[in-house]
């Protein structure tokens, strides 16, 4: 992991940082770890009234109890494994937060891609902090406020970018990953969360 500098871009409310090459130099070797040993499977989404195949594969790992709502399925968590207890554990002393679960999603090319939307599920808590780790293909990742879907901003994530979407975020924005022309290989992303474990729940 390299010392990549931070740049932190205000959307009000809320804000992101980003570190554009944070793991760039040992990219070839996550994607292809990760690929090994995350559990990938195309699940269903509903759109237009229908079930559809997700225009994507994806895996989620974390610890025992962290079972997590996706695109109308729960989901019980695979453990993690060598490589994403590292790093979790990197990336949580560069974002100064804690995670304990993973939803990694694999863009074959540019034709598979990720709506609208933002990541506010009950069990994500009120205001959660959401650290994205792109491996791969650069891609267009987009942001538009609830209130105002015409205020955008836009971003090119790079090969070993690492971005931390900061509370409130989630509460005021939405965010998407649109199809692009001229992508032909691969993105591997992870997106670490902390979810409450579901002993924990029924409480709130």
């Amino acid at each position: 992991m390299s010392h990549a500098e931070c740049t932190r871009i205000e959307l009000a409310p809320g804000a992101i940082r980003v570190w554009s090459d944070l793991f760039a130099a040992q990219s070839a070797h996550l994607y292809e770890a990760l690929c090994a040993e995350a559990r990938f499977s195309q699940h269903r989404v509903r759109m237009f009234g229908r079930e559809l195949p997700a225009p994507r594969l994806s895996a989620w790992h974390g610890e025992p109890g962290c079972s997590y709502r996706y695109s109308g399925v729960r989901y019980l968590p695979e453990p993690l494994g060598p490589t994403l207890q590292q790093l979790r554990e990197s990336i949580e002393r560069v974002c100064g937060e804690r995670f304990n679960s993973v939803l990694l999603n694999l863009y074959r090319d540019g034709q598979d891609s990720m709506g609208w939307h933002s990541d506010d599920e009950a069990e994500l808590g009120s205001s959660p902090a959401i650290a994205s780790l792109s491996l791969g293909e650069p891609r267009r990742f987009l942001l538009r406020a609830r209130a105002d879907p015409a205020r955008r901003h836009e971003l090119l994530l790079a090969n070993g970018s690492l971005l931390l979407m900061e509370p409130p975020l989630q509460a005021h924005w939405q965010h998407a990953l649109p199809k692009m022309r001229g992508c032909s290989g691969p993105r591997l992303n992870l997106t670490w969360r902390w979810v409450r474990p579901t002993d924990n729940r029924a409480a709130d």
